[in-house]
C-alpha cells in the first residue's frame, strides 16, 4: 500500500521531483493522504504510458504495470506536449475502459502536478496541460431515500434489540440523514469533535479543512443514547478517543460502517435501489434542500463542498421531482383535438 514516507517501498519508487511534489501537496496544500497518493498513482500510469510510447512498444496492462518511473528526470517532463497528454486520455479510454469520471481524476492530477512544477516551482519551460478542457460529464441524478424510506430505516435499526451494536447503529444511520456527512468524517469523529452541550460536532473533511456542523433534536437523540453507552467506564480507553467504537472497542473501521448499513437497507426491504452510505448522505442533502427552507450556499457548507457547482446537483432532483409532478398530472396525457379554426377571410 502506497503510504507517504520514505520507509515505504512503492512511495520509494517515484522519482524525486515526485516525492517533492507529494510533500508540497501536504504541507502547502493540506491535501489528504488519501488525494495525494491518488494523485500519484495516476501520475504513474501516466509516465508509465509516456515510456511505453517512446520505447515505440504496445503493451499489454500487465507488461505497462511493470515499468518504473524512478529515474525520470525533469528533463524527460520537458519533452511532454499537449498532444501526448490527450493521447493519453484517449488511451485510458480505449485501453483502460475508463469512464469520464476516473479519466476526469486522471486529468486533474496531470494538470495539478504541471502547474505546480512550471507556476509555482518553476522547474519546467511551459505546462502542456493548461490548455486541456475537463471532460465532459452527464451529471447523474443521485439516487436517495424518500422521507418515508428514510423513517423506515431508522426505524428497523431502532426494532433489532437483538443487535449488540443497536444504539450506535443507529446513531451513525441517524447522523448521515440529518447532517449529511462523509463515512471518512464520521469514523474520524472523537467523543471532544461534540461539544458539551450536544449542539453541534467539529468534522474533519477533505483537504484536512475542519468546519462545524450543527445538531438538529434528532441527531442530538441519538448521539446522547450512544454517549451514554460509549461513556461507560467500560468502554473509556485512554488510548483511543473515537466515538464510534467496533465489538473490539477500538475505532470503527469504513468497511464495518459499510456493512451494517448495507444489512438494515436490505432488512428494511431498501436494497434494490442501489442505496448506500455515501447515498444516506444525499438523502439529507436532498430533504433539506426539498424542504424549501435550505439555500444552496447554506448546504454547501453544511456538506463542506469546495464549488458551489457540486452543490447543484440537488437543484438538478429538485426540478426533476417537478417535472415528474407535471408528467404525473391526471390530465397530462388528456389531448383533445380542436376543431379546425376558420379566419373571416374565409
Amino acid at each position: 500500500m502506497l503510504r507517504l514516507n520514505n520507509e515505504n517501498t512503492e512511495f520509494n519508487s517515484f522519482p524525486r521531483f515526485l516525492k517533492s511534489y507529494a510533500n508540497y501537496l501536504s504541507a502547502i496544500e493540506g491535501k489528504s493522504e488519501k488525494t495525494i497518493c491518488e494523485y500519484l498513482l495516476d501520475l504513474r500510469t501516466f509516465f508509465r504510458y509516456m515510456i511505453m510510447i517512446e520505447s515505440d512498444q504496445v503493451m499489454s496492462l500487465d507488461e505497462l504495470e511493470q515499468i518504473s518511473i524512478k529515474h525520470l528526470t525533469l528533463d524527460d517532463v520537458n519533452r511532454i506536449d499537449t498532444q501526448l497528454i490527450v493521447d493519453f486520455l484517449a488511451y485510458a479510454r480505449q485501453d483502460r475502459h475508463n469512464n469520464n469520471s476516473t479519466r476526469n481524476r486522471k486529468l486533474s492530477a496531470i494538470k495539478s502536478f504541471f502547474r505546480h512544477a512550471y507556476n509555482k516551482k518553476h522547474l519546467i519551460n511551459k505546462n502542456p496541460a493548461a490548455d486541456i478542457d475537463g471532460i465532459k460529464m452527464n451529471k447523474a441524478l443521485s439516487k436517495y431515500l424518500s422521507a418515508d424510506e428514510a423513517v423506515n430505516l431508522l426505524a428497523t435499526v431502532s426494532a433489532d434489540t437483538e443487535s449488540k451494536t443497536r444504539q450506535r447503529d443507529y446513531s451513525i444511520i441517524a447522523l448521515f440523514l440529518n447532517t449529511g456527512m462523509r463515512l471518512s468524517e464520521l469514523v474520524g469523529l472523537n467523543v471532544t469533535s461534540f461539544d458539551r452541550e450536544l449542539t453541534y460536532v467539529k468534522v474533519l473533511g477533505k483537504g484536512n479543512k475542519e468546519r462545524i456542523i450543527y445538531l438538529n433534536n434528532a441527531a442530538k437523540d441519538a448521539v446522547m443514547s450512544y454517549m451514554r453507552i460509549r461513556l461507560d467506564p467500560r468502554f473509556i480507553r485512554t488510548s483511543d478517543k473515537a466515538f464510534f467504537l467496533s465489538t473490539r472497542q477500538q475505532r470503527i473501521s469504513p468497511k464495518t460502517v459499510q456493512w451494517m448499513v448495507k444489512k438494515y437497507l436490505e432488512i428494511s426491504g431498501l436494497s434494490a435501489g442501489g442505496y448506500s452510505v455515501h447515498k444516506l448522505r444525499h438523502t439529507a442533502a436532498t430533504l433539506m434542500y426539498q424542504s424549501g427552507k435550505v439555500d444552496i450556499r447554506v448546504l454547501k457548507d453544511i456538506l463542506g463542498h469546495e464549488q458551489l457547482n457540486t452543490t447543484q446537483i440537488y437543484t438538478h432532483l429538485v426540478n426533476k421531482n417537478l417535472e415528474e409532478a407535471m408528467d404525473n398530472n391526471p390530465l397530462s396525457d388528456v389531448i383533445i383535438k380542436q376543431p379546425k379554426s376558420y379566419s373571416a377571410e374565409d
